[in-house]
């Protein structure tokens, strides 16, 4: 398992790492980038006092707003250097074009390499990978770019179909599946209707994207213990965002995704943009270090994380990431409850009555939040809705409204034709 020298260092030399890099990315961006140039200025920025991360708190914050509004401003690069046109998925809005060079490309498989390493990860691994490669989506290239890095063999199946995922594993015998934890569940389910012995199967490790299958306190969620209840795998809990550029991903002590000081500097921030203490929810805000075509300083992502400073028995001395609580723009007031979709999913996914789900949020007459439950239940009954009412009202005191639809019909919710991943979140308020 490769670990980067930095990410064993003790902190104060990883911080003395970051304030030269920090040093060098403010020299560059003002240099290059034409939306950080105007900004140094007009937010009077005197770019040679920017000389350690604590001086930080000097600039601004940029929002994912800014990029959205003004996306090629941000590139440093000529577009004849532009190696791949990669997007976000624009779920908090239209998506975002990031594009990167050679260079970058580079970078962003060796952070692949290291965070796969990092979830143990060696070049005797199969990895079967069950996500798309195509539709601009970065990360489904850089797992595979990562894998070939790492010196692994790749099996590259795309997302859905349990039984062709089934029939590739039962051949090919891979170790490592790559795969979002909802669908690692219709895995289970498939090999439990057709035979299938899963804990005789060649796969030992699920690296888990998309979605939380931790507490904040590094504990499985419900998602996470389904899985591990019939399947005798490991899980690896991931985050990452096409901004970024890099992965924090969780070591085999599974507390919390590391940070690669080499690849960013990473700040949690409250709501007046002041660094929380460990343990307290801030909105990460990231800074990255060694990208070329559209790095960014100070970029709030809109994901609310805890963070661990101590470290981790594995030997890494960098901080450590909790699993999204939420996203800042998806926080939901209702009737004097404060919520984010994940604590709803945690929720739903623990009913046993309620086979698939989707959540949607929109504003009533008078501008505040409601709450749509769109349900596929395990069966049509009276008694059915009663005991799916009676237990929402027992875990959220109130009951939203909800609605029951066919399986075809939620599926096409949760799974839009433009989507490159599983909608369980619909904001649809003013």
């Amino acid at each position: 398992m490769y670990i980067p020298d930095i990410e064993l260092q003790h902190p104060a030399a990883i911080r003395q790492f970051q304030n030269k890099e920090l040093q060098h990315l403010v020299g560059y961006l003002r240099q290059f980038s034409p939306f950080y140039r105007e900004w140094f200025a007009a937010n009077n920025i005197d770019t040679d006092n920017i000389r350690s991360l604590d001086d930080l708190q000097r600039l601004p914050t940029v929002t994912k707003e800014d990029l959205q509004q003004r996306n090629w401003d941000f590139l440093c690069v000529d577009k004849s250097k532009i190696a791949e046109y990669t997007s976000t998925s624009g779920t908090l809005g239209r998506p975002v074009v990031i594009p990167l060079t050679e260079k970058d490309l580079d970078r962003l498989s060796y952070n692949e390499f290291i965070s796969f390493s990092c979830a143990g990860g060696t070049d005797e691994d199969i990895y079967q990978l069950m996500l798309t490669l195509d539709r601009q989506f970065m990360a489904g290239m850089a797992y595979y770019n990562g894998i070939r890095k790492l010196g692994a063999g790749v099996l590259r199946v795309g997302p859905g179909v349990p039984s062709l995922q089934w029939e590739n594993i039962q051949r090919i015998q891979p170790t490592v599946i790559v795969a979002v934890p909802s669908f690692i569940l219709k895995l289970i389910a498939f090999a439990e209707e057709h035979g299938i012995d899963i804990n005789a199967s060649s796969v030992k490790k699920a690296v888990c994207i998309g979605e939380n299958i931790r507490n904040t306190d590094f504990s499985y969620n419900v998602l996470g213990k389904k899985i591990t209840d019939k399947w005798n795998i490991d899980l690896f809990s991931t985050y990452a965002s096409t901004e970024m550029q890099t992965a924090f991903t969780e070591c085999r002590q599974g507390k919390g995704g590391h940070h690669h000081p080499e690849l960013l500097i990473v700040e949690l921030l409250d709501e007046q943009d002041r660094p929380v203490p460990p343990g307290a929810p801030g909105e990460v805000t990231i800074t990255t270090l060694g990208v070329e075509a559209m790095p960014l300083l100070r970029y709030k992502t809109g994901d609310i994380c805890q963070y661990d400073a101590t470290p981790c028995s594995c030997g890494r001395q960098t901080l450590r990431l909790s699993p999204v609580i939420g996203r800042r723009k998806q926080m939901i007031k209702y009737k004097g409850t404060t919520l984010y979709p994940p604590a709803l999913y945690d929720l739903l996914s623990d009913m046993e009555d309620v086979k698939e789900f989707v959540v949607e949020v929109f504003s009533n007459e008078i501008g505040t939040d409601e709450i749509l439950l769109h349900l596929h239940p395990r069966e049509e009954s009276e008694d059915m809705d009663r005991r799916i009412k009676s237990y929402l009202q027992a875990k959220l005191r109130v009951i939203p409204q909800v609605r029951y639809c066919a399986l075809p019909e939620i599926l096409k919710m949760q799974f839009p034709e433009s989507s490159r991943k599983p909608v369980k979140f619909i904001d649809n308020r003013k």
